[in-house]
């Protein structure tokens, strides 16, 4: 394994990562949710509009952080980012809650990958590319310890206020905090092809020219799809546990005369900081599973992913609720296994002056397949119950990667 150059700026791309992941909403963001009287399938509507805006500006916000400038784009982010929880929390009905998961979907457009392609630059810039998988690694696994504490925080503010209607506007706290961080990066993180290039159209031009020429290739292809799939996976089905936690909550014979919200809070809380505690682990010993089997890593854990998610639903059916759980909990760690090691894949086959581009990319087809994913489970849930969803999405697409990965392995003995 490599070994880490530890300097400033490896600690504020992990203060970074800590610090984004301070969103004290998502803990409760399906309940919040449901509270204000939507449905299944609104909130899936919801999902869905969201990774629409995520479409529509996904690959030209990759473009034009390479061009323009990358801290530049983090920078505008987090300022919609911050309006988006403003809107979410004073919103009463379907049509404000549209406004600000579009908001929030546009910033995640502008964030998505700009941040990677800025730690691949600096490793690229002190010559450190072998310890791409283990540095992204750890700096990721701060980004799963800021959701670990953000969840604890997040249950002590719904303990004491007795309600999820302000966690949107304590977000707003650590989100101000990354946007002066990103202030601080060095001004050669910002990477502007505008500034070798001598005017704005041929920077734009080099950019997207760039941009297809690589993603045409069949191995980029591969990895960016395979990264996708589990991520759209997880982004989907993610907040629907929070039902299952609601019901682990009430079934745990402690706080009894504590009011029934104030202890799901707690109890929730607790839950997620354990589950953020084990991903963290999970994305710092990822160099270690890529050493011994990067041929077939992307499909084992990808079905390892599916499988998870198949048990998770088929133990929600009989009402096996703490195994339900675990069996969730293991769709987290895979993905936080793959996510390091993927993107040191996509890094080593991409040039780093497109990277972000190439990036978001990944992310367009995410959201795209996130939109598809999340109406589904909606609709299903809404009208066969959640642990039905968890079922049929997940083996729908383990069947779907297995033959996929049958048909990749038949081309190429061919």
């Amino acid at each position: 394994m490599d070994i880490i150059t530890k300097d400033r700026q490896y600690f504020k791309f992990c203060l970074y990562g800590f610090l984004k992941n301070l969103r004290f909403f998502d803990a409760f963001f399906m309940l919040y949710l449901v509270e204000k009287g939507l449905t299944y399938t609104q909130i899936g509507i919801l999902y869905g509009v969201r990774e629409i805006a995520i479409n529509i500006f996904e690959i030209p916000s990759g473009i034009i952080a390479d061009t323009y400038g990358r801290k530049n784009s983090l920078i505008g982010s987090f300022l919609l980012y911050i309006l988006s929880f403003f809107v979410f929390t004073f919103s009463k009905n379907f049509w404000f809650f549209l406004m600000a998961f579009m908001l929030y979907g546009i910033a995640d457009a502008f964030r998505s990958g700009t941040h990677k392609g800025i730690i691949m630059d600096y490793l690229k810039l002190n010559h450190w590319e072998k310890q791409k998988i283990n540095y992204y690694g750890h700096t990721r696994s701060w980004s799963q310890k800021g959701s670990a504490v953000s969840s604890l925080i997040a249950g002590l503010i719904v303990f004491y206020s007795g309600t999820y209607q302000n966690i949107f506007l304590y977000s707003i706290i650590p989100y101000l905090l990354n946007f002066f961080l990103i202030l601080s990066y060095p001004k050669e993180l910002n990477h502007s092809i505008m500034e070798r290039a001598p005017t704005n159209s041929i920077a734009i031009g080099y950019t997207v020219t760039s941009f297809f020429k690589i993603i045409k290739q069949p191995d980029v292809l591969k990895i960016i799809s395979a990264s996708a799939l589990h991520t759209a996976y997880l982004r989907a089905v993610k907040d629907y546990i929070q039902p299952l936690m609601i019901i682990v909550s009430l079934s745990i014979p402690i706080m009894l005369h504590v009011e029934v919200e104030k202890k799901n809070g707690i109890v929730i809380g607790v839950i997620y900081f354990f589950i953020y505690l084990t991903t963290s682990l999970a994305s710092q010993f990822s160099s270690k599973i890529a050493a011994k089997n990067k041929q077939s890593i992307s499909y084992i854990t990808l079905l390892s992913g599916f499988i998870f998610g198949i048990t998770c639903g088929v133990f929600y059916l009989y009402d096996l609720w703490i195994i339900s759980l675990i069996a969730f909990v293991g769709i987290y760690v895979v993905e936080n296994i793959r996510k390091p090691i993927l993107t040191g894949f996509i890094s080593d086959n991409v040039p780093n002056e497109i990277l972000t581009s190439v990036i978001s990319a990944q992310s367009l087809l995410k959201t795209i397949m996130t939109a598809i994913l999340a109406l589904l489970f909606g609709i299903i849930a809404d009208t066969f119950g959640i642990g039905v969803s968890f079922v049929f999405v997940s083996l729908f697409l383990s069947v779907f990667t297995f033959l996929i990965n049958r048909h990749n392995s038949q081309q190429g003995n061919t």
